[in-house]
């Protein structure tokens, strides 16, 4: 039986919105506070008696939501899903008291949720997920997290609130991995059984000592960053045995990547060949994981397969848009990390223009150092690159982090304001690619979708 409060908060969350969207604003924080206003804990009534599955983690959160959903909706199920990326509190609270009816009961039986790191510990004990799937670990917004150990410790808190929900690892990442010491959960692992691209030291690691002991990690071999077969030679942490995993990289290029995946349960191993539509091996790792997580909540397995395939990109991740005849193609990229991969994918195009935007707002962080650990330096010896633009709040902290890189900084322009930017886009006689910061992000592709028709991130 649904409170009195349950009802007017669902009421307020739903008044709210309606207006925010008349206003044509995407209304993603206001209308949870408005519902918890009236009860503080209404998701647990909004969301009741649900099947959900979590996602968090620093990168790849919103590509591996997308990828679940549309194998879910791909099945005919009507499936609830933060597309808008509201991932805190207040902003999922939105979400399940929207799709409520008017007694707070959910319309809709399974839900794929996008949930902040930090937000994790607030959000699954009232939504009691079936699943949790923790993507990777990297430094990230150093003035709200700290250190990516306090990042590690606000999942630790929100898992150990959750001991019913099946926790899915990516064993490549010996922090996310150490997640399953000493909880009740059950734990699966995915993960990359193979190696990728040059074999050497890692440019960025966030996790070069042992969680455990203090000693360097040694690899087996390494995929990217501080993800890889780790192992420790001191304690003997090491990286676990995979439950679902790539064990082939076949063909990766700008339109996709072939791979083979093995699914492994007890002695039993099944292999198959899948094609993830999406570029990159950070897409890659989306993938296997989405899978994963997918199985283990019980689902068919060769559905989502056969959706990856034609699994679109999500708002500002490898999102194109055709600007009067040019190709503009979005890259969020918010760590070095990311950044890193965004690089080894934009150089390894054609001739080409980039644009680097930079904001320095409360949801990106404040904090932008980080922008000197990434490898500019990649496009500074890549002939392929005809122009670069940077635009953003901190446009100029890029152009001299890029002229320290060693770029020509006669093909470097500055450029302020989306309009202006757009409109300077268009006038390219190459492909171009935008590697914005999250608000930045927001905010360009706002003004893209109004010049293309592309829909506001909030719909759909």
């Amino acid at each position: 039986m649904s409170s009195i409060k349950t009802m007017l908060g669902v009421l307020a969350c739903k008044g709210a919105r309606a207006s925010l969207r008349v206003a044509k604003s995407g209304g993603t924080t206001l209308p949870g506070r408005a519902a918890m206003f009236f009860d503080k804990n209404i998701l647990a009534d909004v969301s009741k008696n649900m099947d959900i599955i979590v996602v968090t983690g620093t990168n790849g959160k919103t590509t591996t939501c997308n990828m679940l959903e549309q194998a879910l909706s791909s099945t005919g199920v009507d499936v609830l899903a933060n597309k808008s990326g509201a991932n805190l509190l207040k902003g999922v609270t939105a979400e399940f008291c929207a799709n409520a009816n008017w007694k707070g009961v959910p319309k809709k039986k399974y839900a794929i949720i996008e949930c902040d790191e930090g937000a994790l510990k607030q959000v699954v004990p009232l939504i009691k997920p079936k699943v949790i799937l923790v993507t990777n670990l990297f430094r990230d917004q150093l003035d709200r997290y700290g250190e990516v150990t306090h990042t590690l410790e606000q999942i630790r808190m929100g898992v150990e609130k959750a001991p019913e929900s099946i926790l899915c690892l990516n064993a490549d990442c010996s922090l996310t991995a150490s997640l399953a010491k000493d909880v009740p959960n059950k734990v699966v692992y995915y993960g990359i059984d193979c190696p990728y691209g040059e074999q050497k030291e890692p440019e960025v690691s966030d996790a070069k000592y042992c969680i455990n002991c203090g000693e360097e990690y040694k690899y087996e071999y390494h995929t990217y960053a501080h993800l890889g077969g780790f192992y420790c030679p001191k304690c003997g942490y090491k990286r676990s045995q995979t439950n679902t995993a790539v064990t082939a990289i076949n063909k990766l290029s700008a339109k996709g990547t072939d791979v083979t995946m093995e699914f492994r349960s007890g002695d039993k191993v099944d292999k198959e060949n899948v094609l993830i539509s999406l570029p990159a091996i950070y897409n890659v790792y989306n993938a296997v994981g989405a899978v994963c997580a997918y199985t283990a909540a019980g689902f068919k397995r060769e559905d989502i397969l056969k959706s990856l395939s034609v699994t679109s990109s999500s708002f500002g991740r490898m999102e194109t848009f055709d600007l009067d005849g040019v190709d503009v193609q979005m890259i969020l990229v918010k760590n070095p990390a990311g950044c890193n991969q965004a690089l080894t994918y934009v150089t390894s195009m054609d001739e080409y223009e980039a644009v680097i935007c930079l904001n320095d707002k409360t949801a990106d962080g404040h904090d932008i150092s980080w922008i000197w650990d990434a490898e500019y330096e990649r496009l500074a010896s890549d002939d392929s690159l005809k122009k670069l633009i940077v635009s953003g709040d901190r446009a100029e902290d890029i152009a001299l982090r890029l002229k320290y890189a060693g770029l020509d900084e006669s093909k470097i322009e500055l450029i302020k304001g989306w309009d202006n930017l757009v409109n300077a886009m268009k006038k390219s006689e190459y492909p171009v690619f935008v590697l914005p910061n999250y608000t930045s992000m927001l905010a360009l592709r706002k003004t893209l979708a109004e010049v293309t028709g592309a829909e506001e991130f909030w719909k759909g």
